[in-house]
């Protein structure tokens, strides 16, 4: 019996003790070898070339070159290794918004003290996403969309027919990107999304959505209303399930239910989507680990509803779009430059 050869994981951040114990973590995990750690930008491109790791958990805020300009020389390196960043939120979640959206496929949320009752919290999740971005396909990252001029948001005229929701998670901030800024500003549909994506995040990736479409990209709030021209993205740590009063759609945010592994959840937010608009749903599965997305699926087809899926051959993980499309439950997929069309043939 043929053993798989280890997964190579090079540390670089510019703090020792993050080094040590970022590499303790590691080296205790099952199928993970640490080959190496790298103290800044530069050490770590050196370390590169002579280590060749499979995958590289990358700390941003650095002296000399920092994690956004090892990422930038990574895109021009063939065969290049999966970046998991490891980064502190608030003043650094625009930096670590950037960094996957420049493609790194993961994030792991750091705390600002790495105390040693700390340690296992962080080694699960860590072990976890440098697994899955050992698994990841390398995508080249779409040029960033120019950023719009200042204006009030789109308001398209009439009722919506169609409310779309969304799903994914690893390599899913690229995946927002490119997507949300192919829609024109007179999108007839409210959106919402529900990305997996650590706590603290999801103001600063909705900020830079609003900045890279044609749209309002708003993080959901209790009672914000969903209507055309405007995108609600789940905030991180809750729920995010739509109810419709009358012709109003509005965003309801809890922890509920709690056993849900993904807060926000993708089956909670289709099945509530399933529930409020029935077979006036758009469900789109697109790049992601796990199965996050298979029951609401069932539910928004088992409504009369529309799946749309990612295809393989654009998905940075095809994971989520494979469980669904194996359970026959996709009425149709294609790579994610042409979900655009897909997706509007399927309005009404």
């Amino acid at each position: 019996m043929t053993t798989s050869p280890p997964i190579r994981v090079l540390v670089v951040d510019d703090s020792a003790f993050a080094r040590k114990v970022l590499r303790q973590v590691l080296s205790h995990a099952e199928g993970l070898e640490v080959v190496g750690t790298a103290r800044d930008g530069l050490d770590a491109l050196e370390k590169l070339v002579e280590l060749t790791p499979d995958v590289v958990t990358l700390d941003l805020v650095m002296p000399g070159l920092d994690g956004l300009g090892v990422l930038r020389a990574l895109a021009s390196m063939p065969s290049a290794p999966r970046v998991v960043v490891v980064s502190s939120a608030g003043e650094e979640s625009e930096l670590a918004v950037t960094a996957l959206q420049t493609g790194a496929v993961e994030l792991v949320h750091k705390p600002t003290a790495l105390a040693t009752d700390r340690l296992y919290e962080l080694g699960e999740e860590l072990v976890s996403k440098v697994r899955a971005a050992a698994t990841a396909v390398a995508r080249p990252s779409a040029p960033p969309p120019s950023a719009r001029e200042a204006a009030p948001p789109v308001v398209v005229s009439g009722p919506a027919r169609n409310l779309v929701v969304v799903g994914t998670s690893t390599g899913g901030p690229q995946a927002l990107t490119r997507l949300l800024s192919m829609l024109p500003p007179d999108f007839p549909a409210p959106m919402a999304l529900a990305l997996h994506i650590p706590a603290g995040y999801t103001e600063a990736v909705a900020r830079r959505l609003d900045a890279q479409c044609a749209l309002e990209v708003l993080e959901a709030e209790q009672g914000l209303e969903l209507r055309p021209g405007r995108v609600v993205l789940a905030r991180a740590g809750q729920h995010l399930k739509v109810e419709r009063q009358g012709e109003r759609t509005l965003a309801r945010l809890d922890r509920h239910p709690m056993r849900m592994p993904h807060h926000p959840s993708v089956d909670v937010l289709f099945e509530s989507a399933a529930k409020a608009w029935g077979g006036a749903t758009v469900g789109l599965v697109l790049t992601g680990m796990g199965d996050d997305g298979l029951a609401g699926a069932r539910a928004i087809r088992d409504a009369g509803g529309t799946v749309l899926t990612e295809s393989e051959d654009s998905c940075v993980v095809y994971g989520m779009p494979r469980v669904v499309d194996e359970a026959g439950l996709a009425t149709a997929t294609a790579p994610l430059d042409g979900l655009l069309s897909l997706l509007g043939t399927h309005l009404r």
